[in-house]
């Protein structure tokens, strides 16, 4: 009896030993699937695999938020910072310490950038409304110089002056009405005034 207890305890122990050696692979390669992803790259892959697409999306966002950086062809990964629009080599998945601080001084210089480019482009704008406004300035001024009336020369005939109305010599033409060919009229008529009022004295006769 004893003699059959132990063959059987031993078979019982080889059988589970046989068991354990063969379900420990298949653990093992479990184990491998569940390992943790080490980039972006990885995880996405993993999130592939989801049964469902929301999962999918799901799987995918948390990838992204858990890796900043996207794996290189040539090795390394790069990191985009849209605030800049740029982006960074970094050794890893995630930007390290070190490497944070620079892509932070890089964004302070590339907002220091933008201010100037905004105050010049401010000024600018600037110099050319005022000059507008003086362009439109110097055509509302002619615009006012046009609208005032020039003076017209008074034609010749009217700007005799006394000094020149003199006498026309006999068959010359003359205006009708004008100063120059009246005048001589008139001064005979005071001629002959003077003469009414101022006669002249006879000569004494003469004794014989």
């Amino acid at each position: 009896m004893s003699s059959v207890f132990a063959s059987r305890r031993a078979a019982l122990l080889l059988v589970a030993a046989a068991g354990f050696f063969l379900l420990a692979p298949s653990h093992a390669h479990a184990q491998w699937w569940k390992r943790a992803p080490v980039d972006f790259e990885g995880c996405a892959d993993t999130a592939e695999k989801a049964a469902t697409k929301a999962e999918k999306t799901a799987a995918l966002a948390e990838c992204n938020a858990k890796f900043a950086g996207r794996r290189k062809a040539g090795g390394g990964y790069t990191y985009y910072d849209f605030l800049q629009d740029r982006t960074f080599d970094i050794a890893g998945p995630n930007p390290t310490p070190e490497e944070q601080k620079k892509i932070d001084e890089s964004y302070t210089a590339y907002l220091a950038n933008q201010r100037r480019s905004n105050l010049a482009a401010e000024a600018a704008a600037r110099q050319q409304r005022e000059q507008q406004e003086q362009q439109l300035q110097q055509v509302a001024l002619r615009s006012e110089v046009e609208r005032v009336p020039v003076p017209v020369e008074r034609p010749k005939v009217q700007q005799a002056v006394a000094g020149d109305a003199r006498p026309r010599p006999k068959g010359a033409p003359c205006a009708k009405g004008s100063f120059s060919c009246e005048w001589p009229r008139l001064s005979e008529s005071l001629n002959d005034l003077k003469k009414l009022f101022n006669p002249t004295p006879s000569k004494p006769a003469k004794k014989s």
